[in-house]
């Protein structure tokens, strides 16, 4: 999950709010028919977080560069030669670095080594010796997407 991206969204979802909100008080609150102002109000908190909501699912879609190489990339394979946690996360998960061997139908393998967010689900899949599903990026060998 892209933390930053998320915050981003939501910042940028609350300065509209906020315009929105001064635009109510300034000009639309004064137009308006006696005994609508709660209901106003109901309205101007629903649309505010249905637009986080919005915001935060279109914020943690991948992103284009990651859709990209799940549509056209190698589909291949990796197998574990070593794993080295490197810190634990503030989800439950670890940051690990995992010495691999990739191989590509149609290529010669290759020694490679990523840092992988691993979840406790996760861990018995990304043992030494076990084999996983990778996507290659054809220009770019070195970007990889781990298939889980």
């Amino acid at each position: 999950m892209d933390h930053g991206r998320i915050l981003r969204t939501v910042l940028a979802v609350t300065v509209g709010y906020l315009i929105v909100l001064g635009v109510w008080l300034g000009w639309v609150v004064q137009h308006t028919p006696p005994g609508t102002v709660p209901f106003q109000i109901m309205a101007l908190v629903g649309l505010f977080g249905s637009c986080v909501g919005v915001g935060m699912m279109v914020a943690s879609r991948p992103s284009k560069a990651d859709r990209r190489l799940w549509r056209e990339g190698l589909e291949g394979w990796a197998t574990v030669h070593g794993v080295h946690p490197l810190r634990r996360t503030d989800h439950q998960s670890e940051l690990t670095e995992l010495d691999l061997e990739l191989t590509i139908p149609g290529s010669e393998s290759y020694r490679g080594t990523i840092v992988f967010d691993v979840t406790p689900a996760d861990k018995p899949r990304l043992a030494v010796g076990e084999t996983f599903s990778i996507r290659v990026d054809p220009a770019n060998r070195d970007r990889i997407i781990v298939v889980l």
